[in-house]
C-alpha cells in the first residue's frame, strides 16, 4: 500500500511535531510512508535515517499555489497512491488528491481557522488510525556520537530564531554560559546558521573558542549526531529546541513571541520560560516579551538539570 502524508508547514520544528502522527500512520497500515513537505521544513535532512518515512517530495516552488496545481497532480501520480493524509484544511490538496486519483482521502474539516497544531493534528490523528496518539516526538538518527568527553557538561544553545522578537539577546547568553562556567566546565554547541555569523563570533569572542562549536558551516544532519550527545538545550524557541526534545534531550525553551500553547506543551522534555509579568501559558504572537524574561529563572533552571 502506497500512503502519502501531506505537511506543508515551513519550519523545522513544524515537522518534528508532527513526527509521532506519521509514525502512528505507518504503524496502522504497517508500511513506509512517503511525505510532502517544503524544503526549508529540512524534512530531507531531519528524516534521512527513519525507516518510517520511505520517500520525501518536495513541494517546489513551481508545484505550489493555484498555479503548481497541475505540476503537483503530475508528481503525485507518479506513485500511484491508494490513501493520502492531509495535515491542513486546505481545499486545494483536496482537489489535487482528487485529480490524483487517490481514492482515500483523509484531511481536516476544510477551512478549518485558528487551529492548535497539536491538538488538531493528534486529534485527526486519532481518528483516522483509531488509536491513542502519544504527542512525544522521537527523531530516528543512526551512529549516534556517544564518545563526548566526560570531564564536561555539553549544552546547545539556540541562538537562532526565526525574527529578531523571538531572539533573547545574544548577551543573556554570553553571560549565561560565565555563569554555569563558574559552576560546571562546558562545551558550548551553538545553534544557527549562516544568518547567525555575527552572533556566534560574538559569543566565540567572549566565551572562548575552545569550547565553542558552532553549526553555522554543518548540515542540520550532521548537527544532530552532535544535539544528541549533549545533556541539554537552552534557547529560543525555534527548530533546534523540537529536534533536541525529539532527540530526548531536555530543552528550556524560551517563548518571547509565539504561541507557547501551542509549540511548548506537546513534550515532557521541554521547560518552557516566558516573560514576567504575563499568566504562564498565555505568551503568543504579539507579546513581544524578549526583555522580560528573567535571567535567573533560565540560569536556574539550568543548573538544576546540569548538576
Amino acid at each position: 500500500m502506497k500512503i502519502l502524508c501531506v505537511n506543508i508547514r515551513k519550519g523545522m520544528g513544524d515537522q518534528i511535531i508532527f513526527l509521532p502522527y506519521l509514525h502512528s500512520i505507518a504503524k496502522k497500515y504497517n508500511t513506509s510512508i512517503h511525505l510532502l513537505a517544503k524544503e526549508e521544513s529540512r524534512a530531507k535532512d531531519l528524516f534521512a535515517e527513519d525507516h518510517n518515512i520511505e520517500k520525501i517530495i518536495t513541494l517546489e516552488k513551481n508545484m505550489d499555489g493555484i498555479s503548481g496545481i497541475s505540476k503537483l497532480v503530475n508528481e503525485l501520480k507518479k506513485n500511484n497512491y491508494e490513501k493520502i493524509f492531509i495535515f491542513n484544511s486546505s481545499l486545494r490538496y483536496n482537489i489535487v488528491a482528487r485529480l490524483a486519483g487517490i481514492k482515500s482521502i483523509n484531511q481536516y474539516p476544510l477551512f478549518l481557522k485558528k487551529d492548535n497544531i497539536v491538538h488538531s493534528a493528534k486529534i485527526f490523528t486519532q481518528t483516522v488510525t483509531g488509536g491513542i496518539v502519544d504527542t512525544e516526538p522521537h527523531l530516528i538518527i543512526k551512529n549516534k556520537k556517544k564518545n563526548k568527553d566526560r570531564n564536561f557538561k555539553h549544552v546547545c544553545l539556540g541562538i537562532s530564531a526565526s525574527g529578531p522578537t523571538k531572539r533573547w539577546n545574544i548577551e543573556n547568553y554570553i553571560k549565561l554560559a560565565k555563569k554555569i562556567n563558574t559552576i560546571t566546565k562546558c562545551k558550548f554547541y551553538l545553534a544557527g546558521g549562516k544568518n547567525d555569523i555575527e552572533l556566534i563570533n560574538k559569543f566565540k569572542d567572549a566565551v572562548g573558542t575552545e569550547n565553542s562549536i558552532s553549526f553555522d558551516e554543518m548540515k542540520i544532519k550532521e548537527t544532530l549526531k552532535y544535539i544528541s550527545d549533549c545533556d541539554l538545550y537552552i534557547g529560543n524557541d525555534t527548530g533546534w529546541a523540537h529536534i533536541s526534545v525529539a532527540l530526548n534531550i531536555k530543552a528550556i525553551t524560551i517563548f518571547c513571541d509565539s504561541p507557547v500553547a501551542a509549540y511548548g506543551y506537546y513534550s515532557k522534555k521541554m521547560i518552557t520560560v516566558e516573560p514576567e509579568g504575563i499568566p504562564k501559558g498565555t505568551t503568543t504572537h504579539d507579546t513581544l516579551g524578549k526583555d522580560k524574561v528573567s535571567f535567573e529563572n533560565v540560569y536556574n533552571e539550568s543548573i538544576r538539570i546540569l548538576c
